[in-house]
Order: structure tokens, then sequence, then C-alpha cells
């Protein structure tokens, strides 16, 4: 019983770090534009977050794509994830350019005679990761 026990220690720990902090992240993708050479990484806390495009000479480094999982997430940590993830691209901005709520996948419910299908809504944030080229 005693192994038994001490084998459901790390499950239920993982369980409860999942249940504290699943509901709070924020899932990130990346998408590189075709063309643009390959940047070394920048540091986060440098990549700064614009809502329109700047007058400074960039190029488009490719998309960042921020969906979080649930209304509760802070603004500040979305703007994290998004920063994260445009300096893994070498990024030294990221100008948003869609911020919605979408749907983002799907439910469905019932016997395979009557089923129904009921959408899923989620925040879906992109932004542009763009590169200086001058002053």
């Amino acid at each position: 019983m005693k192994r038994f026990l001490s084998c459901l220690v790390p499950f239920a720990v993982a369980a409860g770090v999942f249940a504290v902090t699943g509901c709070n992240t924020v899932s990130t993708t990346t998408t590189q534009s075709l063309g643009v050479p390959a940047y070394p990484p920048t540091n986060p806390t440098n990549v700064v977050i614009l809502l329109t495009p700047p007058t400074r000479p960039h190029i488009r480094l490719g998309n960042v794509q921020a969906e979080p999982y649930s209304t509760s997430v802070s603004a500040t940590k979305i703007q994290s994830a998004l920063q994260d993830a445009a300096a893994k691209l070498g990024a030294d901005a990221v100008v948003i350019v869609y911020d919605r709520t979408q749907t983002v996948g799907a439910v469905v419910t019932g016997p395979w005679w009557g089923r129904s299908v009921e959408g899923i809504q989620g925040r879906v944030i992109i932004g542009v990761a763009i590169k200086y080229t001058g002053p």
C-alpha cells in the first residue's frame, strides 16, 4: 500500500501545479517569414509592444500568435509571452495587428444520431515581429 501511495504523490503534485497555473498560461506560436535571414535571439525585456507600425526603417521577421487559456490571464502575462516568442526570432518590437475573440475549437456532444456541435470561443492576439534596420 505504501508503494502505491508513493507512486501517486508525483501525479498529485503535478495535478496541483497544473490546477494552479494551467488556467493562467498563454500559448504562443511563431512563424518566420520566408526569405528573411535568421537573427540571434534578443533580450525579451527589450522587445517593445507597439499598436501602430513604427516610422523607423525595419524588416518583418514573422508572425507571433498568443492564445490565453482563460479570460483571467493578465495583460502583462500576455505581453510577456509575446515578447518571449518575438525575442526568439531576434525581434526588436512586435506590432499588434489582431486582438479578437474568435472560435478556437468545438465540442461535439450527444449520440451519433443526434449530435450537436458547440463552438469554443477564445482570445487570439497576433503580432508582427520586426527588426529595426536603421536609426
